[in-house]
């Protein structure tokens, strides 16, 4: 019996627990923390062995295969000594993949590919399409296979899971955008973030679509340099990906107006977001009136541009899942209204000096939200602004509530990842929102 390694016991590694132990595998999980009570529940009802609180590595060593949570960098002690000594290390949708018939709709970028991710399932669902909703969202691929499995997924996949896909295809390929982001994890490299974000078009054939936005600085660039036998380098963990040859659909700003598209959300980069999904659900082959009534009636992503409420004229707009630079500079040229800018969190590399113009046209007062708000201050107070430097989140509304006027905005676009003060971004702009409705102003 073959024996495979799961690293990691959250949504993706007890689902792809389950689908192993149902195609025959040899299953062991292991997580360096504690593994919540509900994922505890579900192995223990399939009767799967794991641990908490440590690995033990000559079991996790003497696996054929292991899976291993995105989260995991290559740096961890123990994918080191697997990486040395040559054990596969997949991510649970290359592993996944081979065991469904399902076709794909894979969304990758820096930038919007959750609201693009969730705008296709949403047109998909309308259409009354047998879809599944994975990879960054929904519920785990590896589970859906397992328990039924769908004629389609769409499915956000981030660069650290192609990273560990090797094999995988995807019918239909969506990149959004690139720009940098996590380079912490890239060698402080953009090419290596890049190289990252470009296998999501690997092992594509002509049959298959590869989804872009043409203005994109990276994007058609790194096209022609793989046509010209550029072929990069894997991360430590990682294979070289096969070149793919799919047929190229890119799309530029004007065709939204172009096409007479209608899209319920707010700001230009939303605008991309609707073609791309204009684009990739007409491959999919929906109906065109379907999708432009879905484009028209699409309620929006938690914890992106949403809209808390507004209080003394004061309007709160939760986007905890700005985690880059670029994610908040889009979310500021949204904004028509006086804005104090939340920023702050466990830093990753980012170059702030881009925001400086847009901040200075834009906003009215900045306020800091992190365990180390140092490189915040070296950034942003020469610019000269009202600042305020908190590190709770109760602290930071009620700054941003002293500091606020009649008809301005609070925009909670933090930039980082949320890691120092908070569980996960989710946790972020739920403490956020739930201070400012505690908040009586």
């Amino acid at each position: 019996m073959k024996r495979i390694a799961i690293l990691g016991a959250a949504e993706s590694g007890i689902g792809t627990a389950i689908l192993a132990q149902k195609q025959g595998w040899d299953v062991f999980v292991s997580d360096m923390g504690t593994i919540k009570e509900h994922y505890k529940q579900q192995l223990d009802s399939h009767h799967i062995m794991w641990e908490e609180g440590g690995h033990t590595e000559e079991r996790i060593l003497r696996a054929d295969t292991v899976v291993k949570s995105p989260g995991i960098p290559d740096t961890a002690p123990v994918v080191k000594k697997l990486i040395e000594q040559g054990t596969p290390i997949l991510s649970e949708l290359e592993f996944a993949h081979p065991y469904s018939h399902g076709k794909t709709i894979c969304i990758t970028g820096s930038n919007g590919k959750t609201t693009t991710t969730s705008l296709i399932y949403y047109i998909m669902k309308q259409w009354g399409a047998d879809v599944g909703l994975a990879g960054n969202i929904g519920h785990s691929y590896a589970l859906q296979v397992a328990e039924g499995d769908h004629d389609w997924y769409v499915l956000e996949i981030s660069s650290f899971q192609l990273d560990n896909m090797f094999q995988f295809r995807a019918d239909i390929a969506v990149l959004m955008n690139i720009t940098p982001d996590h380079l912490d994890r890239y060698e402080f490299k953009l090419q290596n973030y890049v190289d990252s974000k470009m296998r999501i078009l690997q092992n594509q054939t002509p049959q298959d679509a590869f989804i872009y936005w043409r203005q994109d600085e990276h994007i058609d660039a790194e096209l022609q340099k793989r046509a010209e036998g550029y072929r990069p380098q894997p991360t430590p963990s990682s294979l070289p990906a096969q070149p793919g040859n799919p047929t190229l659909m890119p799309f530029e700003d004007n065709d939204f107006e172009r096409l007479g598209l209608i899209f319920s959300q707010m700001g230009q980069h939303n605008k991309r977001n609707a073609l791309a999904a204009y684009q990739a659900t007409q491959k999919a082959g929906v109906p065109e009136d379907i999708i432009r009534q879905c484009l028209k009636d699409f309620p929006g992503v938690e914890h992106r541009l949403e809209r808390v409420e507004e209080k003394g004229g004061v309007l709160f707009i939760n986007d905890s899942k700005a985690t880059n630079v670029d994610a908040c500079y889009v979310a500021l040229q949204a904004m028509d209204r006086p804005t104090i800018l939340i920023v702050g969190g466990r830093d990753k590399g980012n170059d702030y000096s881009v925001l400086h113009d847009i901040i200075r046209k834009k906003c009215v007062g900045l306020v800091y939200l992190g365990a180390d708000n140092e490189k915040l201050h070296q950034s942003f107070d020469a610019l000269g602004l009202p600042i305020r430097d908190t590190h709770s989140m109760k602290d930071c509304v009620d700054a941003c509530i002293d500091m606020a006027k009649e008809g301005d905005v609070v925009l909670l676009s933090p930039c980082c990842a949320s890691f120092d003060l908070f569980h996960n971004m989710e946790d972020r702009g739920e403490q956020f929102k739930s201070c400012v409705r505690a908040h009586n102003i």
